[in-house]
């Protein structure tokens, strides 16, 4: 039998929100969410005394200026948290070279065999997050269990500042009670889709046959069969292989004309020949992403058969692609990416994910 491994996933609290309380005193206890507070503004992190009132990351600062009136806006300061989530790996390497960074705020840690020779896993999270909290003076919160999958879900349950741990024996009852709104890979299109089908629990999904599953949600079928009994084999992976490489641009006002969108798609393939350089990567497969003023999106794609990372090369795809079809609306957002990468090796669905930053440039 396969020796069961110690998974450790560390989720920084409100990260940006946070560091900026932790930076400005004055803003400490207040409702601050960071992001633009213009018209078209959106927020890319909400403190805990923002959340209390509805406010969430990806809303419109519209909206959340609305649900939160005395909502305190502060512009990103990616360098600062860049800096920051540095100090914070330092310390996970210390226990463990089994790192995983999902995003500067949070990763995974295997530590089934770790260099402080701790047999407890649920003792070295709580280390862990002592360590981070004297050495950043932030909070972290963990989730502890046997695969990714269910320390990701755990995690969350005792935010912010705390851990919980699905012990072995319990992971199967945990799984059953769960929502299935929960379960990697139902977004809000499968969670309906499953409520129709009379599935609304882990313990419902679980009485459902493997052909059953696959029958109404094809490979992902497989996946719900098994992930719902515990079975999650996605190793903690030190060097995640980046799948698609792309930059998006919202604009303050929404635009009709396809010149001025080859203008906006000009800056954005700059963007990415720029990051594509740093990476040392190319692609061959382009896709444009519009977002219409109704917020309906679309994409179209074209794959070459030849790797590029050159703006002009880029430039003269994504244009093919701006008129490959008359636009239905006003356009409020543009973006390219690039995927079929040449870092690509064999590796697990769960990393086949598009990699977007939002361009900090003005036009």
């Amino acid at each position: 039998m396969e020796r069961l491994r110690k998974i450790i996933h560390i989720d920084m609290d409100a990260f940006y929100a946070s560091v900026e309380q932790l930076d400005d005193p004055e803003l400490r206890g207040k409702p601050v969410a960071v992001g633009g507070s213009s018209q078209r503004g959106v927020v890319s992190a909400a403190s805990y005394e923002a959340r209390k009132f509805g406010v969430r990351s990806a809303m419109s600062s519209v909206i959340a200026k609305r649900n939160c009136p005395d909502l305190i806006f502060v512009k990103p300061r990616f360098e600062r948290y860049k800096e920051i989530s540095g100090q914070i790996r330092e310390i996970f390497f210390e226990y463990t070279e089994l790192v995983e960074p999902l995003s500067l705020d949070e990763a995974y840690l295997d530590v089934t065999e770790n260099k402080k020779g701790n047999p407890s896993a649920t003792l070295i999270a709580k280390e862990i997050r002592d360590r981070i909290k004297e050495k950043t003076g932030l909070n972290a919160s963990a989730g502890i269990s046997i695969n990714k999958f269910i320390a990701k879900i755990a995690s969350d349950i005792n935010k912010p500042n705390g851990q919980k741990t699905v012990q072995p024996e319990e992971v199967l009852g945990f799984l059953e009670e769960l929502d299935i709104r929960k379960f990697y890979g139902v977004g809000k299109v499968t969670a309906e889709k499953m409520y129709r089908l009379g599935i609304f629990t882990g313990n419902d999904l679980k009485l459902k046959s493997e052909e059953y599953l696959t029958e109404h949600f094809g490979k992902s079928g497989t996946h719900f069969y098994k992930v719902v009994r515990g079975i999650h084999l996605s190793e903690v992976k030190p060097h995640r292989i980046r799948k698609s490489l792309g930059a998006e641009r919202t604009f303050n006002e929404n635009i009709s004309s396809e010149i001025f969108m080859l203008e906006r798609l000009e800056n954005i393939a700059e963007e990415i020949e720029r990051r594509l350089t740093k990476s040392k990567v190319a692609g061959k497969t382009i896709t444009l992403k519009i977002k219409y003023s109704d917020f309906t999106q679309q994409t179209r794609s074209k794959t070459i058969s030849y790797y590029i990372s050159n703006k002009e090369l880029i430039l003269e795809i994504a244009r093919e692609l701006l008129y490959q079809e008359k636009m239905k609306n006003s356009v409020r957002l543009l973006g390219i990416s690039l995927s079929n990468l040449n870092t690509e090796k064999e590796d697990s669905e769960d990393e086949k994910k598009e990699i977007f930053v939002q361009l900090k440039f003005k036009f």
